[in-house]
């Protein structure tokens, strides 16, 4: 999944077998998949809140109108596809890329099967503000392992690479896209599409500095 950094935080932006290599692997693996986990559930509650889904997750739910998947399974799709696009982009995918694009998708549907839609609003509002949060948190532990980028994550640092543009444009630009799409397809989008635009990266933000996991030797 996708997140925009300040550049005063310090992550290594190293190779896939260094990744392994630097130090404190068992730690991190625990907090990545931790982290992944967590998301999958932030996911089932904002679908369940049905107040609105992050940009991507409009996309994906889009794509179940269509097609007869779960919206888990769409995530893995698209995760895949996108990963298709750093080929020619020459990112690196490392062990918790491929682990992003497969363990969010199915703890998702996981959690969604085990998760009723609650039958007043206060409730709904409550999983949808626990939903982003929580998203949050989960995208500070996976980043903060530092053992590979997001499908997403490194589509949007390749082509800021590629193009020259900024983080923050190329950020904006691929979830009004996805968006747009996701609508296009049916996807659902509300006060919770807004509310995630404007909080997620703030909420990030501050909780990555405690969750990036430094080496042994650092």
């Amino acid at each position: 999944m996708s997140t925009t950094v300040q550049p005063r935080i310090a992550l290594s932006d190293l190779g896939p077998i260094a990744q392994l290599r630097a130090g404190r692997l068992g730690r991190r693996l625990v907090q990545l998949y931790a982290g992944l986990l967590l998301y999958g559930f932030s996911i089932a509650l904002m679908v369940r809140s049905d107040l609105g889904l992050a940009p991507w997750d409009v996309l994906h739910s889009g794509l179940t109108r269509w097609f007869p998947i779960d919206i888990g399974q769409a995530l893995v799709l698209v995760s895949f596809v996108v990963m298709l696009a750093w080929i020619p982009l020459r990112e690196m995918p490392g062990v918790g890329t491929i682990s992003n694009a497969i363990v969010i998708g199915l703890s998702t549907d996981v959690f969604l099967a085990l998760l009723a839609a609650p039958g007043t609003l206060w409730l709904r509002v409550v999983l949808l503000l626990s939903g982003v949060v929580l998203q949050g948190a989960a995208t500070a532990a996976y980043i903060g392992a530092e053992l590979g980028r997001g499908p997403r994550d490194g589509l949007m640092t390749g082509l800021a690479r590629r193009t020259g543009r900024s983080l923050r444009l190329v950020r904006t630009l691929m979830e009004l896209s996805v968006v747009a799409l996701g609508l296009l397809l049916g996807g659902v989008a509300g006060l919770g599409t807004i509310l995630y635009a404007l909080a997620i990266g703030p909420l990030s933000q501050a909780l990555l500095p405690p969750m990036i996991v430094r080496s042994s030797g650092d």
